[in-house]
């Protein structure tokens, strides 16, 4: 086999960001999401619950499921980036994560309407979550063998515009075949391909399948043009690998930006994979959206995160990493106040007409800059761990990096539970992603914009 060229082998890497952004768009948050919310709270209605009782149950189930993946992936990150590092192979391991997302994603076909079996829904959603989380770690790590400093912010960027165009193209494909409305029609007002049939929401049922099936064929570019870059091993086995981080995390105490910004990230991240774990129940519970409607707010969204991306990317090039950040992560708050204050009687908790469609109008803006700005930061802070990156151990380094933004992605569903718990409300339930984006901002204080690594 010919040489790859450096172009395709960048093609390649996108690829990834294509095949697996679905899992974020259409099962975290658009589809799949707001299904088990809308079959949790039809279970625990007719367990006898009012709606706002119902509506916080099953905010609390999903938090919970959240949470127990997130200490899964945050604690398991950075061994599994120790162990790939001294063994000098990443491709291994992105091919055995990669069996995990299709076969949890797929599982979750299984998932029956009449809320029989929530926690197998939730099982092999956690199961495929994991898989895509751990995944990303390697791919990831790869980011800095693709280009020089100056040019990973765009490389970045536009990774993260392909993907979430990728997700775009998927929740649209979604929408017109599959997904039925209340009147077991699709959007647009088919019915659902392959003869699913919408009495038992099996169109709702099959963005499992959907996402496996999307994800292993567009996997296919990747494996065909990336190949790993040859690198010593630097051990054998677990112990190597356990030595390893530990030097690495030993080694923290004397690089305060590298420090401050894996604190600073492990906050923010954590509030923006909330909003992104919560938006679409927040707007099927509180302003009592159909999934299809939650969808078409998923195309909106998904679309700005493709074209803030491409443009953050450019202006990381620019300007840097940080200044993207910090003007991301305050797009983002203001937004979270808009989005507590609202529900179908109040803005801002001022009081609005019965039956006004401001607080639909409203939310799809929120929407837009939801995916927007989220796209933005998380491309950028991609970039900012590359200039803090060890050339050495690239994986190891990005398995702290997926530590920080995941080792307290417990945290933002865990403060959704419990105030959603405490106040009996999913609309304040949302509180806490503004103070975890408020305390991470204060962090980047430390946190130097070129990096403390040369690569």
């Amino acid at each position: 086999m010919g040489e790859i060229s450096a172009k395709k082998r960048i093609w390649g890497w996108f690829f990834f960001d294509w095949a697996s952004q679905p899992y974020h768009t259409l099962l975290v948050t658009f589809v799949f999401g707001p299904f088990f919310a809308s079959v949790a709270t039809g279970h625990f209605a007719a367990q006898g619950l009012d709606e706002m009782a119902a509506d916080a149950q099953a905010q609390s189930l999903w938090s919970a499921c959240l949470t127990i993946t997130g200490l899964i992936i945050g604690f398991g990150a950075p061994v599994l980036g120790a162990m790939a590092d001294t063994a000098g192979k990443r491709l291994p391991w992105i091919a055995g994560f990669s069996v995990l997302y299709v076969l949890g994603s797929a599982g979750i076909w299984w998932m029956q309407p009449d809320g029989s079996n929530l926690y197998w829904g939730l099982i092999t959603f956690g199961i495929g979550f994991i898989g895509a989380e751990y995944a990303l770690i390697f791919i990831n790590a790869q980011l800095p063998s693709l280009g020089t400093r100056e040019e990973v912010g765009k490389i970045s960027g536009s990774g993260f515009a392909f993907g979430y165009a990728g997700g775009l193209t998927a929740l649209i494909l979604m929408l017109v075949f599959f997904l039925e409305q209340p009147n077991g029609k699709t959007l647009v007002g088919l019915d659902p391909a392959l003869g699913l049939d919408p009495a038992l929401r099996e169109g709702a049922r099959f963005v499992g399948p959907f996402v496996a099936i999307w994800f292993a064929l567009f996997m296919v570019p990747y494996f065909l043009w990336v190949r790993d870059r040859p690198a010593a091993r630097r051990g054998r086995g677990m112990g190597d690998a356990l030595r390893l981080l530990g030097r690495s995390v030993a080694n923290l105490r004397h690089r305060l930006s590298l420090s401050a910004y894996l604190g600073s990230s492990m906050l923010y991240r954590d509030a923006l994979n909330g909003l992104y774990g919560f938006g679409g129940t927040y707007a099927l519970l509180v302003l009592n959206w159909s999934i299809v409607q939650v969808g078409v707010f998923g195309i909106i969204g998904a679309f700005a995160a493709a074209v803030f991306s491409w443009v953050g990317g450019r202006l990381d090039s620019r300007l840097g990493p940080k200044p993207v950040i910090i003007g991301s992560i305050l797009g983002l708050m203001a937004v979270c106040v808009v989005v507590v204050s609202m529900n179908r009687e109040q803005i801002l908790w001022i009081p609005i007409a019965e039956g006004s469609v401001l607080p639909d109008r409203v939310f799809l803006f929120c929407g837009v800059l939801i995916g927007g700005l989220g796209g933005v930061l998380q491309s950028a802070s991609r970039s900012l761990m590359v200039r803090h990156t060890d050339p050495e151990a690239p994986t190891e380094s990005f398995g702290l990096y997926g530590l920080s933004g995941r080792a307290t992605a417990f945290l933002a569903p865990a403060l959704v539970w419990l105030v959603t718990e405490m106040s009996g409300n999913a609309r304040i339930g949302i509180t806490p992603v503004i103070g975890l984006f408020l305390v991470g901002l204060l962090l980047l204080r430390w946190v130097r914009a070129e990096g403390d690594q040369t690569i």
